[in-house]
């Protein structure tokens, strides 16, 4: 059973969002069966890469709240972020255009590698406050994982994989996505944000329910019944 994920790095129930479906798998008695697919999905498409720019600074403009406000909200997304076990700098987080970010994640996907790219880059944006729009930070992520050089630099040098970022965020469109993390489960049930573990594990069941009607499994009478085996004895 196939879960679909749409987020972006540079968001920070996401990252939570993603230990929370962890979790729920990891507890659930057919994880061996439910695969993860990321899918992209851009926050601010239009962002402009402001490495040098104090990031708080940047959110209480965007926003419209005071800096000691935007300080408040920051540190209660910390809080949520160490509740899973995760490292927030908020305060330290590089404003980032994160189109490319995606490119890479492609990247890795096509190579059977989406899920280790899709940490590596959110722990490298909310823990590590690394430029996720930065050509030498992408290839280094990239390569830690065990992406080939050629290939990564291949997409950095090129629009390569954009058609596909283009893509999920049409497909999100269609779904009525109106921001993330959104969690499909089976393209059958939706989860939208960082819900309550509970949420997780009850929708989790329920999706595996009706995926067993539609995929029944197939039932072997048992018994001493005649047959010739794939090594050709009979």
């Amino acid at each position: 059973m196939k879960i679909e994920i749409w987020s972006d790095v540079a968001c920070p129930f996401c990252y939570i969002g993603k230990r929370k479906i962890e979790k729920a798998i990891e507890k659930f008695p057919h994880k061996d069966q439910v695969e993860i697919e990321w899918k992209s999905f851009l926050l601010n498409p239009d962002q402009i890469t402001q490495p040098n720019r104090n990031s708080e600074e940047y959110l209480a403009e965007a926003k419209g709240w005071t800096l000691e406000q935007t300080k408040e909200i920051t540190a209660n997304v910390a809080n949520m972020a160490a509740q899973e076990g995760l490292e927030y700098h908020l305060d330290k987080t590089v404003v980032a255009n994160t189109k490319k970010a995606h490119r890479i994640l492609h990247l890795a996907k096509s190579v059977g590698k989406g899920d280790e790219m899709k940490e590596r880059l959110l722990k490298a944006y909310f823990t590590d406050a690394l430029n996720i729009d930065d050509d030498v930070v992408l290839l280094t992520l990239a390569m830690e994982i065990g992406l080939e050089e050629r290939a990564v630099k291949e997409v950095l040098d090129s629009d390569k994989f954009v058609n596909e970022v283009d893509q999920d965020i049409y497909e999100s469109r269609q779904l009525g996505v109106k921001g993330v993390p959104f969690f499909v489960l089976d393209r059958k049930f939706g989860i939208s944000g960082a819900q309550p573990d509970g949420v997780f594990e009850e929708t989790l069941a329920k999706a595996w329910s009706e995926y067993a009607k539609a995929n029944p499994k197939l039932e072997i009478s048992e018994g001493d019944g005649e047959a010739c085996e794939i090594d050709g004895n009979c």
